[in-house]
């Protein structure tokens, strides 16, 4: 498939992108930063790229993405810019694909952003306000757009090496290697099993790919 991540230069992202590309996908970085990402000594020389900016207008978005099967959004202001980025840029990104023809959308998110009474549990009251920009942008992706979305919605990453197991649609909160949650993204592109569906996660005993089928 031909694949836009979006936040490519993030930590989950470019993960992500590696995955993708590994896995025989026509894959294209949408980041800010081209120059940081290519001389990134993970990614490879013949990596495709595209500068793009979460602040743009819609309108400047929809070209760039006409012509892929299906956008990735990994992208995060990590608290800087929760409206502009994490609001209202993702939708912007949402209703852009959409008017590109592009019907397969996949969201990582924040474990229970669309479950606000989870928000003062102990692991999640420092980061209310990520949630509620979350809980805006999950809801105008489920409610609103009309795609063939999948929300990942994964606990505190841990770097470090994948263990290749995971729990799906968990009831309380975790951690998650990073690079778990990337592949859980990865194999989550055309797994059936996952439309339409917003997927809780944290490190569990249960290999990705059969965790994702038994959804």
């Amino acid at each position: 498939m031909k694949v836009l991540v979006i936040g490519a230069g993030g930590r989950v992202g470019k993960q992500l992108f590696l995955f993708l590309n590994k896995g025989g996908h026509n894959v294209t970085a949408a980041i800010r930063n081209l120059e940081k990402f290519k001389n990134d000594p993970e990614i490879p020389d013949n990596a495709q790229t595209v500068k793009f900016d979460l602040t743009w207008p819609k309108k400047d978005m929809v070209p760039l993405m006409k012509g892929f099967d299906a956008v990735y959004f990994t992208a995060g202001s990590r608290g800087g810019s929760l409206i502009q980025i994490d609001i209202y840029g993702a939708i912007k990104t949402i209703q852009a694909a959409k008017e590109a023809g592009i019907d397969r959308y996949i969201m990582l998110s924040s474990i229970f952003s669309l479950q606000p009474e989870h928000w003062h549990d102990k692991t999640l009251s420092d980061i209310q306000d990520y949630n509620v920009a979350k809980f805006v942008a999950d809801s105008w992706l489920v409610n609103d757009s009309g795609l063939n979305y999948t929300i990942i919605q994964p606990t505190a990453l841990i770097p470090g090496p994948g263990t290749g197991k995971v729990a799906l649609n968990v009831n309380e909160t975790g951690s998650n290697q990073l690079v778990d949650v990337a592949e859980v993204l990865f194999r989550s592109l055309e797994n059936e099993h996952t439309y339409k569906k917003v997927i809780t996660m944290h490190s569990g005993e249960q290999k990705i790919e059969n965790a994702l089928n038994s959804l």
